[in-house]
C-alpha cells in the first residue's frame, strides 16, 4: 500500500465504511420535532412522522444549505426554515413555495438515508449511494432478536476514536487487569494462550482452554451490520440466567468521538425474565457502569495516534486480524469507487 493510498484507508475508515448498517443513537433521541445529529461524515436530520416512523436526510437544504432539522416536521418530510423548501424523506424538492414551478422541484436533491429501530436503537444504511432505492435487511444477532432474550441497551459516547473502542472488545485479556476489581471478572489466570477460530459471520478470538471464567472471548461478526458479541460470567448473585452476553456496536461521531452501543442480554423466560430484570435495574446496572467507565477512561486518555507507535505481541493477534480485514474492507471500496468514477467519465463525455 502506497502512503496516499494508506491516508486514504484512513479516512475511509475514521468516518465509517459505506453501505452497512449502524446505530445512530437511542430511540428516545427522536420525538416528533426535528434533531440534527453528527455521524459517520454526516449531518443529519431524524424525525418521526405521525405513524412515529423515523426518517433522516442529510441536515442541508439542497437550495441554500440551511439545517432542516431546524424546519417544520410535515410528517414524510421537512420544511427548511429558511425558504420553506420542502423536502420528503426520499430526498426529493416537493414544493418550493418562493418560486412554484422551478427546476427544484421534483428533483431528488438531497441524502437519504435509509433508518430503521431495533431494539431499543435507530439503525442507519450508511450508503454510498445518496438515492439507494433499498438497502440489504438489518440481520442483527439472535439474542437481540428472539423472544427468549431479554436485555436493555446501554449507550454512552467516549471522546476516543471507534476503532479503540473495537480494539478494546476484540482484546479479553485488557479484562483481567483494568477490570481486576469487577464482581465478573476477577477469576482467571493472568497470563494466557489465545487462538483464532472462523464463525459463521466473522471470527472468534478466544483464550485456550479457559471458558466460563472471566472474559474468555470476543466474537467479531458482519452482516452488513458490524457487531462483537462476549460473553461474562455470573456469580449466582447475579440471578438466573446464565453467562451474562453483550452485543456491541461502534459508530463514529466526529473524531475522536464514538457513539457506544452495547446490549446486555440474559437467555430468561417466565419469573426468571422478570427477577433478572429487577435485579439488573436495581443491581447490576450500577455495577456495570463502573466496568465501562473504567474503559472509557483508559481509551480518553491515549492519545489518537497511540496505534501509529504500538509493540505488539501474542495477545493481540485477534486485534490484528481486526484491522487487516477492516483495512481489506476500505481498500476494497475504494478501488470500486475509482472504477465507477472511470466508467463514468466516458459516458458523461459522450454525452
Amino acid at each position: 500500500m502506497t502512503a496516499n493510498s494508506a491516508a486514504e484507508v484512513d479516512a475511509l475508515l475514521a468516518r465509517g465504511l459505506r453501505d452497512l448498517w449502524y446505530p445512530v443513537c437511542p430511540s428516545s433521541f427522536i420525538k416528533d420535532s426535528p434533531i440534527s445529529l453528527r455521524r459517520l461524515g454526516y449531518k443529519i436530520a431524524l424525525w418521526r412522522d405521525r405513524d412515529g416512523a423515523v426518517h433522516a436526510l442529510e441536515d442541508h437544504c439542497p437550495h441554500r444549505g440551511a439545517p432542516l432539522s431546524m424546519g417544520v416536521n410535515l410528517g414524510d418530510r421537512l420544511a427548511c426554515p429558511y425558504h420553506g423548501v420542502e423536502v420528503r424523506c426520499d430526498g426529493t424538492v416537493t414544493r418550493v413555495p418562493a418560486s412554484p414551478g422551478c427546476t427544484l422541484e421534483g428533483s431528488q436533491a438531497a441524502r437519504r438515508f435509509h433508518v430503521q429501530e431495533a431494539h431499543g436503537a435507530v439503525f442507519l444504511f450508511n450508503a454510498t449511494d445518496p438515492h439507494l432505492a433499498e438497502p440489504p435487511p438489518l440481520r442483527l444477532p439472535e439474542e437481540m432478536t428472539s423472544g427468549e432474550w431479554s436485555g436493555f441497551l446501554c449507550y454512552t459516547e467516549w471522546g476516543a476514536d471507534y476503532r479503540y473502542v473495537e480494539d478494546n472488545v476484540i482484546d479479553p485479556m485488557h479484562g483481567t487487569f483494568v477490570h481486576k476489581q469487577s464482581h465478573s471478572m476477577s477469576e482467571g489466570d493472568i497470563s494466557a494462550k489465545f487462538q483464532l477460530r472462523r464463525t459463521e459471520h466473522g471470527f472468534m478470538f478466544e483464550k485456550a482452554g479457559q471458558r466460563g471464567v472471566n472474559f474468555d472471548w470476543t466474537e467479531w461478526c458482519d452482516t452488513d451490520l458490524h457487531w462483537m458479541r462476549l460473553a461474562i460470567p455470573y456469580p449466582k448473585t447475579g440471578g438466573p440466567g446464565g453467562p451474562f452476553t453483550i452485543i456491541g456496536s461502534y459508530t463514529p461521531i466526529v473524531e475522536n468521538v464514538s457513539a457506544v452501543f452495547h446490549w446486555r442480554l440474559r437467555k430468561v423466560s417466565g419469573w426468571q425474565r422478570n427477577t433478572w430484570r429487577f435485579l439488573y435495574k436495581n443491581r447490576l446496572e450500577a455495577r456495570h457502569w463502573v466496568v465501562l467507565e473504567q474503559d472509557r477512561v483508559m481509551l480518553e486518555a491515549m492519545e489518537p495516534d497511540a496505534n501509529m507507535r504500538e509493540h505488539l505481541y501474542e495477545h493481540d493477534v485477534g486485534l490484528s486480524r481486526l484491522r487487516r480485514h477492516k483495512q481489506s474492507l476500505a481498500q476494497k471500496q475504494l478501488a470500486k469507487s475509482a472504477a465507477d468514477v472511470a466508467t463514468a467519465a466516458p459516458a458523461a463525455t459522450a454525452a
